[in-house]
């Protein structure tokens, strides 16, 4: 049972669970020495949100959201990067509430609107995103160089 949620910016000391959060969002085990030399460049970013989910205290969510100055947009837009929450603690609106934090956080900021790119596989996020009015409106190109 969730007897409270809180929703605070991420802090360094945050990573390692963090860390275990994205390698579980990518199915995979990313080297932690590269990823906290990430981390911590992205957290000392200005434009970068990093958000953490606690229920009870303990951390069960992350968002992550990166904003720029486009061209096209002629405006600052954020991008959502990671959106985690722990298995056992989904459908208990904590993605819901991590969004609404972000968008109170990017309103005081001055970001005209925020984007998210989600893979073709995961139909549940897309059901997520599209539920708290996001508009399916572009294709995402990728190609690996290196």
């Amino acid at each position: 049972m969730i007897d409270s949620i809180e929703i605070r910016e991420a802090k360094l000391s945050d990573c390692p669970f963090i860390y275990g959060f994205v390698c579980s969002l990518e199915n995979t085990e990313f080297d932690f020495a590269l990823f906290q030399s990430i981390f911590i460049e992205n957290l000392e970013n200005r434009h970068n949100i990093y958000l953490v989910a606690l229920a009870n205290k303990e951390p069960v969510g992350f968002l992550s959201c990166h904003s720029q100055l486009l061209l096209h947009h002629s405006g600052r837009i954020g991008e959502i990067q990671e959106l985690y929450v722990d298995n056992s603690f989904r459908n208990k609106r904590i993605g819901q509430t991590l969004l609404y934090q972000l968008e109170i956080i990017a309103i005081q900021r001055g970001i005209a609107g925020i984007e998210v790119t989600s893979n073709k596989n995961r139909l549940q996020a897309h059901r997520f995103y599209k539920r708290e009015r996001f508009n399916d409106t572009h294709f995402k190109f990728t190609k690996n160089i290196l």
